[in-house]
């Protein structure tokens, strides 16, 4: 493994098991199987190692991103519903201090009104929703690009 390999975790929050079966209208036809095969193709091209995880429950998520910290470089996370609810994914998120970019499937903010709250957009480095799967790929694009400039001026 090179030096110079960055290790990423890749977060989905509750329901994202059902992609490709749920609203596809508003959240694609592909499963997050092919999502996070896609993912890891580009993740392979741009010299970046990509852990997935994904989980309903809040408590698991808040856990995987507390031990990120000593096994990753930074972080990316579709956290769901919980985007617009959880205090806890926020604290954790601030507390492990690594570099983590928000993905949404959708335009949350054209969406119903709760959707349009992200308690992550605080503490995230950046925000990508609204182009389906590709969300993914550009926030990893950031990230990766975040990143690399970060170790530029170490």
């Amino acid at each position: 493994m090179s030096e110079n390999l960055l290790k990423i975790l890749v977060l989905h929050g509750p329901n994202l098991n059902l992609l490709g079966q749920r609203e596809p209208e508003i959240y694609g036809a592909l499963s997050l199987e092919q999502i996070n095969e896609q993912l890891h193709q580009f993740a392979k091209e741009q010299g970046a190692e990509l852990h997935f995880f994904q989980s309903n429950s809040e408590g698991e998520l808040v856990d995987k991103i507390q031990q990120a910290k000593s096994d990753y470089q930074g972080v990316v996370i579709n956290a769901a519903g919980y985007t617009h609810t959880s205090v806890a994914l926020r604290d954790a998120i601030a507390a492990v201090e690594l570099p983590t970019v928000e993905v949404h499937l959708s335009n949350i903010y054209q969406r119903e009104d709760f959707r349009h709250h992200s308690y992550l957009a605080p503490v995230v480095i950046g925000q990508v929703s609204g182009f389906g799967p590709e969300s993914y790929r550009l926030g990893l694009m950031g990230l990766i690009h975040h990143l690399r400039e970060k170790n530029k001026e170490c």
